[in-house]
């Protein structure tokens, strides 16, 4: 049990540590430069695949895993606690493999030169939001109100 909720929290770190790893050559897109520039195209684009690739390794660590590890406990706590556990892990996969979707979009607005650019607005988002969050679709400003409308029209 304290081995498979040990890896969930190893697999959270390192899809961290891959989202927000700042490539080989340790360039950082910088607010001076030509927003979405070739080379700024090029970081996000790095980024964002190597975030894909760790979600699919992991992905492919617990398939890998649920095959080794069957549930075997004879007690029936134990095994209780083990399903519990297979549960939480596959359901933060699902989540992943959502995101895996995200990033693939992100990917495509990036060739299609649309990348950094508000879905709502069509302002810039902040390189310091794309940073923190690459799939970003919308500015801060408009991700507000988009939450503020959606929260609004559910409790109508």
């Amino acid at each position: 049990m304290a081995t498979v909720m040990n890896r969930v929290d190893d697999t959270r770190n390192s899809s961290r540590e891959a989202a927000n790893d700042s490539g080989e050559d340790g360039y950082r897109p910088d607010a001076d430069e030509p927003f979405m520039s070739l080379k700024q195209q090029a970081y996000f684009r790095r980024k964002l695949q190597e975030w894909k690739e760790s979600i699919l390794r992991e992905s492919q660590e617990t398939l890998s895993q649920l095959q080794v590890d069957s549930l075997r406990e004879a007690d029936l706590t134990d095994r209780a606690s083990s399903e519990t556990d297979w549960s939480i892990e596959l359901r933060t996969r699902d989540r992943q493999r959502k995101l895996v979707s995200k990033i693939e979009a992100a990917i495509r607005r990036i060739d299609e030169g649309e990348y950094g650019y508000c879905e709502v607005t069509g302002e810039p988002i902040s390189l310091a939001r794309l940073e923190a969050r690459p799939i970003a679709t919308m500015t801060v400003e408009a991700q507000e109100r988009h939450e503020r409308n959606e929260k609004v029209s559910r409790e109508d």
